[in-house]
Parts: C-alpha cells; structure tokens; sequence
C-alpha cells in the first residue's frame, strides 16, 4: 500500500522531529504510532471516506497521514468555505464520517447521526469532534483508487472536487524534492493545509527530504478569515522558526517585502520560497531577493495534483514559471497550455472525465527556447486573485444582478487581493449609502475572498457603448478593463486597508 506513513522508516531516525505545531512535536516513532493508532479507530468505525474540516496544526497532519495508512478516501474541506460551499462539497460527495474543530459544523447536516471527542485517539485534541454520517442513499461516483478528494476555492458557487491517488501524491512529493534539492529542510506552513499546493508542497515534500514540518494555526499565523494578514504577527511568527522554506500567493510575498521595507528582517535561514496561485510581478519578485527571500515562481493546479513547473536554484530563469517537473510532460495547443504525465483521476460524479491522460489547463501560454513555462493569463474569465483563490466573476455577479436595484454589475480582480465592481443602478437617485447597505448585505452571503471590497457606478450605462458588450448584452471584461482601467485602478488605492498594513 502507498503511503508517506510507511516511507518514515527509511527517511528519519526514531528520535527525530517529524512535525510540529506551536504546542506539541512529533518524533518519528511517536508519529508512526499515533497514526496506527488513529488509523484503527477510524477502520474500527467502519470509515470509507472521511471529511477533515480543521485549522492547521499537527493533527490535521496525523489525520491525513491515518487516512493514507487505513486506506481511506479524505476530502479536506478549506475552513473558510461559506456554509453553502460546504454543504455543496458534502452533497456532491457524501461521506461516512467528518472531523472538524468547528463547534457548529455538527448543526449544519442533518445526516450527522453520531458525535465524539478525538481526545481519546489523539490525546490534547478535545477541539476536534469526530461527526459519524448516515449512509447516503446516493454515495458519490469515484474513480478507483481515488485517495483524496480536494476542492479549491472554487471558481463557481458550488466547485469541482478532484479526484487523486495516494500514489500520485506520493510521486509528486519524491519528484518536488528531489527538484527543490533542499537536505532536511525545516518548512513552516503559511498556507491552509486544505490548500493542495501547502498539503503536497508543504508537508509530504519536506517529508520525503527528511525535514521537519511545522504547522501552526492560521490564527495564530495572524490570518482573519481567507483575505486577510496581520503582517507583524506573521513575521514574528517567521523569526520566531528560522526555516528555510516558506510557500507564499503574490499577496503574502508583497506582506512579507512591505514588511522588510519597514525594518523587517526576513531569516537568513531561508533557502527556497515558492511562490505560486497566480501570476506575480517580476517587480515583486526582484523587491524580495533585495530583501533576503529567495522567491521562485512557480505554476501548477490541482487537476496536475499541485505543482506542474518550478523554477529552483539549479535552473531559475527570472519571468519565467520555471521548467516542468521531469514527470510532466507540457505542450503548447493552440496557445494553451497542456500538461501529461500525472493527471487526477477524475472529478467526483463525472465518469466521462476518469481517465482523461492530458489536463487542458485553459492557461494561454508558452515554453522558451530552454524549455521555460511563461503564463500569459486565462482563456476564459476566471479570476485568480493574489491569494491564489479561483473566483468566476459570473457567479458573483449573479448574486448581485438578482437584486432589482443593480442594472449592471461587473466583477474584476484577477491577480488583485480584492474583487471590485463597476455598477449601473436601476435607481439613478438612489444613494452611496443605501447602495453600500444592499452589497454588505449581498456579501454577507459569499465567502471572503468572493465579497466586494471597493466599487464605483459607471459613468455610462455600458449599453450605451457597444464596444463594451456582446451582441447578446454581455460584458465584455477586457474591453471593460481597458476603457476604465484609471477608474479600476483608483479602487485598489481608495481606503481598503491593504495586508501589509
């Protein structure tokens, strides 16, 4: 069977640090051990398949690797899904069981027929509860070997899940490591573990190198919600561990470069940042190794099980999203970027996507002469913000447009921290205030990175200029953008309290 937990006899010492948290370590006999322990509780309870909705720490990392041991399919659910987000994931894909640290998580699903403390499996852990489901009368449709199920932020309302083998992970994390080329490296979690890139890049790589992982909570890492940093606490946090590898969005590379302009001083430990999500300034990227980061861009996505290119300190062509892993295999179609050699096994309940052995990525780009990815941006509308979260600005706006006092409502913020409109109201007297009333009541119901920051009304109706919108009235974004891109602009420098603050 494959998995990280029988790997750790050949990769460490028995008294060796494995994984840590801000309260406890874990050696490698004292991990091995809870894991079996965990795994056969969870094998005992009969569990197939299991959702982890839980902040970082080193349990969430015991319970994943238990899952692996026990051969159960784990569907990590990101903490800060809206709650239709999460009963959407759990529909789509029902499960037997459900670990969470929410307290309100239980109330949420009626299927919930059991409830208990993890305290006696996995002593000091009392906030978490382990949730044992009803049989679903419909169980979801997976492809074999399916190990792990991750959703991302979801570029709609109700996101895909992707479907991915142990093995593959597995093979992703031997080949990332071997990439990196860092010895025992000691890497500190900034991502949610939820997060692909942080679970395969950020624990299983450092494992397979022989490192030690440290994880704590995204609280105390200074996160309030998905979108928002306090900069001291984080980079307290950094000084406080010395490691020497850090995974970062484009916004928290920019927290941690604002941070060093101001007195900050980034570890001289550090060796590697990886920095990926979406596209990031070459500006940003020359600001941090002026301020003592070694930022290497990279790029990937979870149909690819995390990381398809990297550029790294053995081949690191600046601009660039380095070269793809020697795995992969990436070729240009009509100027799309597509990728073989490990694709996910499929999407939950879509068998005519199973075995589908190369992932249209729907990314415009090209390779260089030497083999080097660079990304041009997306074929469609999707907006990846800098905290690496895939928004559709459909789905937002369709939010908005069902309220009968916005005429027209177009989302932008591809590779910003926030997303911003540009509106028509139905209502031309109506005022800032009531308008502001009605979008704080509208976000209330997304999630943060989906909310609306910073909006403007239109000068003009768009259909008043037909060169912003499609034969059949739909906006045309890029039009849109160039045509108001001052106005666009002004909404990332009106008040909104940036993360570097």
């Amino acid at each position: 069977m494959v998995n990280i937990v029988t790997q750790l006899e050949h990769l460490y010492d028995e008294t060796q640090v494995v994984v840590r948290d801000t309260a406890r370590s874990l050696t490698r006999g004292q991990l091995t051990a809870t894991c079996q322990q965990l795994a056969k509780q969870l094998e005992r309870r009969n569990i197939r398949t299991l959702a982890l909705h839980a902040d970082n720490g080193l349990d969430w990392i015991v319970i994943d690797l238990a899952c692996q041991l026990a051969n159960i399919c784990i569907l990590p659910l990101p903490t800060f899904f809206s709650i239709s987000q999460l009963q959407h994931a759990l529909s789509e894909t029902p499960v037997d069981a459900v670990i969470s640290d929410n307290p309100a998580v239980p109330d949420l699903f009626p299927q919930v027929k059991h409830r208990e403390t993890l305290s006696e499996i996995l002593p000091g852990s009392n906030h978490l509860q382990l949730l044992l489901m009803e049989m679903s009368d419909t169980p979801a449709l997976l492809p074999q070997q399916t190990g792990k199920i991750t959703y991302t932020s979801g570029s709609t309302g109700s996101p895909k899940g992707v479907c991915l083998s142990n093995y593959q992970l597995l093979e992703q994390a031997s080949v990332l490591a071997n990439a990196v080329a860092l010895k025992h490296p000691r890497h500190l979690c900034l991502l949610p573990l939820s997060t692909l890139l942080e679970n395969v890049a950020g624990v299983y790589t450092p494992i397979m190198a022989s490192g030690e992982v440290i994880a704590p909570s995204l609280r105390e890492l200074g996160f309030c919600g998905s979108s928002s940093v306090d900069a001291s606490i984080m980079t307290s946090v950094i000084s406080r561990y010395q490691p020497d590898s850090l995974i970062l969005t484009p916004q928290l590379l920019l927290l941690l470069v604002n941070a060093a302009s101001k007195g900050w001083q980034a570890p001289s430990s550090l060796r590697f940042v990886a920095v990926g999500g979406s596209r990031v300034s070459p500006a940003l990227l020359s600001q941090a190794w002026q301020a003592g980061i070694p930022a290497y861009e990279g790029y990937g996505l979870s149909e690819c099980a995390s990381v398809v290119s990297l550029n790294a300190t053995r081949q690191h062509r600046p601009g660039s999203c380095g070269k793809p892993l020697p795995h992969l295999g990436v070729r240009i179609i009509d100027d799309e970027v597509v990728v073989t050699g490990n694709p996910m096994l499929g999407y939950v309940n879509e068998p005519s996507s199973w075995g589908n052995q190369a992932i249209y990525t729907g990314d415009l780009g090209y390779l260089d002469n030497d083999g080097y990815l660079f990304i041009n941006g997306r074929r469609k509308n999707l907006l990846i913000s800098s905290y690496g979260r895939n928004i559709n600005p459909e789905w937002i706006e369709s939010e908005f447009l069902a309220h009968p006092v916005f005429a027209e409502f177009v989302v932008f913020g591809d590779a910003e921290p926030y997303c911003v409109a540009l509106l028509t109201p139905r209502q031309p007297g109506i005022s800032r205030r009531q308008l502001q009333a009605i979008i704080d009541d509208i976000n209330r119901s997304l999630p943060d990175y989906a909310r609306i920051c910073q909006w403007a009304i239109l000068p003009a109706p768009l259909t008043t200029d037909r060169s912003l919108i499609t034969d059949n009235g739909r906006p045309k974004r890029s039009a849109i953008q160039e045509h108001y891109r001052s106005l666009l602009d002004s909404l990332y420098h009106s008040g909104v309290e940036e993360l570097s603050a």
